[in-house]
Parts: C-alpha cells; structure tokens; sequence
C-alpha cells in the first residue's frame, strides 16, 4: 500500500492518498475543493485511477472536492449513511471497501458530529476530526455529542493495537501522524479522565464556531457541488 499526505494549508487540513500500486488504482480522503487540480496531478503523474473518494464527515470548515472528483474520474463516493445523502455508497460500521488489494475498513466513530468515520487500513487509521493529536475534535455542532465522541475514541479506537499509526484530519502545530498508544497515553483530553471528566472539559471549551460553518456545510451535504470551484 502506498500512502501519501497532502495538506491544504489555508485550513489544516489533511488528504490522504491511498493506493494499490499493483491495480494502479487509489483512493482520496477527505479531498479538498480547492487542492481539486493539485490532487488530480498526483494521481496521473503516479500513472493511478481513482476508484474511491472516501468522507469522514460533513465538514464544517471547508469543502469538499467529492462532486468534483467524481465528475472528472468517474469515482465512487463514500461516506457515513447518517451523513450527506448526496454520495454512492453509504458506509455503517464495519463496512469494507476494496481499492484493489488494499481492504478499507469503516469505523463508526461518532460524537464530533453524527456521521463521523474513521477508516481502518492494515497498521493505520485515517480519524477524521475525532482523535486529532494530543486533541480531538469539538463536539458542540452538527449534532455533536461528548459523551459518544468519548466512547467512539475509548471503546473503538483505542481498541486498536498501540503500534496503529493515527492518521488525522487536521493539525494545526505542524504534526503529521501519532499512534494509538501515543494517544492513549498522553492526550491530555482523555489521558487519566473519566468520561464525566471529558463530558465536562468538552463542555466547557466555548470555542467559536468555524469561519465557513454556514457554507461549508450545506455545501458539503451536496457533496461540495453546490460551491464554485
């Protein structure tokens, strides 16, 4: 399998590129709309078609390029079945997608919003907003929920071996990747807390709400066809 980390520096945001170098075939995700040429290019230049674009969640802080991708390559759109009703595939927990030998495995890992993904893949795991490193994601909008955003991370991602490597949607101080047992030792939101303890942290961070949380998500709920590239 070969993995490739892309960012979109105006939001910290994260893509990945998965790939079956044997199928010459790959996987986006969490595309950016506008990284929409920058990730077209990678994938010609590595001789790869795009087989599947794969969705953590409805974003709120950018849009999506999953219309976009689909348009130009013909790829089949994922995400969470209680999420946009705008994609081919709705995923629930356990579900697997192929992109050539490489199985991708869905895991439902809600509490930042309802329809949060992880996707599991052997060694890693792509967490979307849910485990950030040393953080996770808000759980006060989009039907966020701590108490099961606590659950989600303890009871499914941390049932992960230690050496899984965690692969997140955002970074905001530069980090690339961690660990679950990284994560399970020393993020401070979680390391040593009780879940009351996380309830009571998370509703305590008075965060602002994303700058483009009024576009981003109704755009995204259409798969981003709705924004102008």
């Amino acid at each position: 399998m070969m993995l490739r980390q892309l960012v979109d520096a105006e939001t910290s945001t994260y893509t990945y590129l998965i790939a079956d170098l044997d199928a010459g075939v790959a996987a986006l995700i969490d595309p950016v709309r506008e990284q929409l040429e920058r990730d077209l290019q990678l994938v010609l230049e590595l001789g790869l078609t795009l087989s599947h674009v794969l969705e953590t969640h409805v974003h709120a802080d950018h849009v999506t390029a999953a219309s976009a991708l689909r348009e130009r390559t013909g790829a089949t759109t994922c995400a969470s079945a209680a999420g946009a009703p705008c994609v081919d595939v709705h995923l629930r927990h356990g579900d697997v997608v192929r992109v050539g030998a490489i199985a991708i495995t869905a895991l439902a890992t809600p509490g930042h919003t309802d329809d949060s993904l992880s996707y599991l893949v052997p060694g890693a795991v792509f967490t979307g907003d849910s485990l950030l490193i040393r953080g996770c994601g808000r759980a006060d909008f989009q039907n966020g929920n701590p108490g099961e955003l606590h659950d989600s991370i303890t009871q499914v991602l941390f049932a992960l071996p230690d050496d899984t490597a965690v692969y997140p949607g955002h970074d905001y101080r530069g980090r690339l990747a961690s660990s679950i047992g990284e994560e399970r030792r020393w993020n401070p939101r979680l390391a040593g807390k009780s879940r009351a303890e996380f309830i009571a942290l998370m509703d305590q961070l008075d965060l602002p709400p994303p700058k483009q949380l009024a576009t981003a998500v109704p755009a995204n709920r259409a798969c981003g066809a709705t924004a102008t590239p």
